[in-house]
């Protein structure tokens, strides 16, 4: 480990980077491997490992992105799945996000393929009631005949190659939130399907509809899941739901939706 100097050495190579001096080049190995491991990794990768061929393989080794993995408590969801390129691994870990577009209702329904439109169709309404720790105004709102919307994620399209995919099946985190009009009864339903590249079912996540009597509390529920060890072949995520109000109402008396997501989690929750 680098004592008492290392964050002037970190500096000093950066500054020497950006001059374009090759005076960094003749440090220890050692050395710049430990500064490396302290430097952002957008940095390691952009301008370090163009220095000279002794960076680019360090750079470029397992060893260091299975040691920065390491230091940073990040570790394959799978402990049976070592992953075949560490790089890949952290980025991919690191730049999780959310893999729908526009689950916050802020665009209208773009994004959305509209499946159902039932009754006076989907609307767009300020929400009656906040969500836990959300400060989202909008949801989207069904209507007295089903409504259903969805959306296909093609997973190679989004950075997630197949061999990515195939060798180290991340976990597949799913979430929805839904909430019903308290004068009113409904359901709400949801199904999520992992496709192959001929869009046909691997797996599937479908529970039973859930119902809300009238004069309920309006509470917001969440709907979690998780895809484990779901086998090779995943190329496509087909998120589908919705869901309608059960007494026929003219409006909007239906299930809310908002803030759906799904994720690509390589590495294991800490």
């Amino acid at each position: 480990m680098l004592k008492g100097n290392s964050s002037s050495e970190q500096n000093y190579v950066l500054k020497e980077l950006e001059l374009g001096s090759d005076a960094c080049t003749g440090l220890n190995s050692a050395v710049v491997e430990e500064i490396l491991l302290n430097l952002p990794a957008e940095d390691v990768v952009l301008k370090c490992r163009s220095v000279c061929r002794e960076w680019k393989l360090l750079v470029d080794s397992q060893s260091h992105w299975r040691e920065r993995c390491r230091r940073e408590g990040i570790e394959p969801c799978n402990a049976s799945r070592t992953p075949a390129d560490w790089c890949l691994f952290y980025f991919m870990t690191k730049k999780r996000r959310n893999l729908l577009k526009n689950p916050r209702a802020e665009d209208g329904l773009n994004g959305w393929i509209i499946l159902e439109n039932g009754g006076d169709r989907w609307k767009i309404e300020e929400v009656f009631k906040p969500l836990p720790n959300d400060k989202n105004d909008k949801c989207f709102a069904t209507s007295y005949g089903l409504c259903l919307k969805q959306q296909v994620i093609d997973l190679e399209k989004e950075g997630y190659s197949p061999a990515f995919m195939d060798q180290m099946q991340p976990d597949i985190r799913i979430s929805d939130w839904y909430a019903p009009r308290w004068d009113c009864g409904c359901y709400y339903e949801i199904f999520v399907d992992l496709l192959d590249e001929e869009m046909n079912p691997i797996t599937v996540f479908q529970p039973e509809k859930v119902f809300f009597e009238q004069w309920n509390d309006k509470t917001w529920c969440q709907m979690t899941h998780v895809f484990k060890n779901y086998g090779p072949g995943v190329r496509f995520i087909r998120f589908t739901h919705g869901g309608q109000d059960t007494q026929y109402w003219a409006g909007w008396y239906g299930i809310r939706v908002i803030n759906s997501s799904v994720e690509i989690c390589p590495a294991a929750e800490r």
